[in-house]
């Protein structure tokens, strides 16, 4: 080993200072590490891994790999990971509560050291059950335990910022296309929605609400079927940015302007949202941050500290496709 020549000890003893483990003379601890300084010896982080019985991997279950979100996620979750010597294995649910478990399974076959989850259909109870194999960090959920951690967003709070925008804007007829029916977010949006009208005193007509599924494609059908029927409206609130996307198509090809004639809102503030044409209105969620936070907190727990972690909260970012009724 170049760097015990250098300092003139032995290879083992340069192991168990770099571990943390040698009981050593200060010369000679003071002689390594200036070898390692005039070497630039970076230590093999897998090798020492190895030696703790980590395999310095994380499992990452995602739901939708295409999906920009969490492609944004999965950005703030690489850059956590970075300098510390760990691999990420990414595996897909998409949003299928067994599936999910089965890659878990599949993770944890794999001796990763840790899992973070990315939102999902599994149960709380399943989840914990898990991370009594192995520390789980999740979104999109409240858990608080020894070996696991949830992050839970206020998607109530953030669509009544969105619909609240609107009303102070003067809209009252306001169509709203929503996530599916079984996912818990989606939900928890309405019910945002629902509380902005009621403070407003505005009736709510359930002819405005309209079932989506998160895709461009769902936004684009759901706006088409509010024309089909008639509807009067003179703004959209989209549950996710994809869907306010597939909307905005199908207002262009009605030639229907946005904002002058229909304002739209949507959820999420995606990267390309600042792109559209106009700019979209948007509840940010900070997916980034998210990524990055989940993976800091991971790391805590496998290293045997406290399982902890705060995301921003949710903001509306007012661009260009609102405007007031006139």
């Amino acid at each position: 080993m170049d760097v015990a020549r250098q300092a003139g000890v032995s290879p083992s003893t340069v192991s168990r200072i770099l571990n943390g483990t040698a009981k050593v003379s200060e010369d000679k601890r003071l002689a390594v590490l200036a070898a390692i300084d005039k070497m630039k010896f970076a230590p093999n982080q897998m090798a020492q891994g190895l030696k703790k019985g980590r395999s310095m991997t994380i499992g990452i279950v995602v739901q939708d790999i295409s999906s920009p979100f969490f492609d944004e996620t999965l950005r703030g979750v690489d850059d956590g990971l970075k300098g510390t010597g760990y691999a990420s294995v990414i595996v897909s649910g998409h949003w299928n509560a067994e599936e999910e478990a089965d890659r878990i399974r599949l993770l944890l076959a794999r001796k990763v050291d840790g899992i973070i989850l990315l939102s999902g259909r599994m149960s709380d109870q399943t989840v914990l059950g898990f991370s009594s194999q192995r520390p789980i960090v999740s979104t999109g959920r409240a858990l608080q335990t020894r070996n696991a951690l949830g992050f839970k967003l206020d998607n109530e709070s953030g669509a009544y910022m969105a619909v609240h925008h609107l009303i102070e804007l003067g809209h009252r007829r306001i169509a709203f296309i929503s996530g599916p029916a079984n996912n818990i977010d989606a939900a928890e949006r309405l019910a945002g929605y629902t509380r902005a009208l009621n403070e407003a005193h505005i009736e709510l007509d359930n002819d405005l609400i309209v079932e989506g599924n998160y895709h461009e494609a769902s936004g684009m059908l759901a706006m088409n079927r509010l024309f089909d029927t008639h509807q009067q409206f003179t703004a959209v609130f989209a549950a996710n940015d994809l869907s306010a996307y597939g909307a905005r198509l199908a207002l262009y090809r009605k030639g229907i302007r946005v904002p002058d004639d229909i304002s739209l809102v949507g959820f999420d503030d995606l990267p390309g949202s600042s792109y559209t044409t106009p700019p979209l209105t948007t509840i940010r969620q900070p997916l980034y941050d998210i990524g990055r936070i989940a993976t800091q907190a991971l790391l805590r727990i496998i290293n045997g500290e406290e399982a902890r972690g705060e995301v921003p909260p949710l903001e509306l970012i007012v661009r260009e496709t609102t405007r007031r009724v006139r």
